[in-house]
């Protein structure tokens, strides 16, 4: 992975605000890379290795949480996301508008 690259990425999700969420391809689009969503995906599972970001900020398109990370739920509840289920934020109200 492209070290510049991961670090814009983890750049732009830390200008998510706190009780506010981006997509995958929202990041994506907002790099330059339309199609790499997916991309956006892997360069926040490997995060830590690049210090702290608030990863949990961002969600996929229709706004659910990431598998496999339950934490993800209360993290985004603590700063006042509403959820229009268990597993999917209210994008329409929370969706960071940048």
């Amino acid at each position: 992975m492209n070290e510049a690259l991961v670090y814009e990425i983890l750049s732009l999700v830390a200008e998510i605000p706190e009780g506010r969420v981006a997509t995958y391809g929202q990041i994506a689009r907002l790099i330059g890379r339309e199609k790499n969503s997916r991309l956006v995906g892997k360069t926040l599972s490997v995060s830590q290795a690049f210090g702290s970001y608030p990863c949990h900020r961002v969600v996929n398109h229709a706004g659910r949480l990431a598998p496999g990370w339950p934490e993800q739920h209360g993290l985004l509840e603590a700063e006042g996301v509403e959820f229009r289920d268990e597993n999917h934020v209210d994008l329409a109200r929370f969706r960071w508008n940048c």
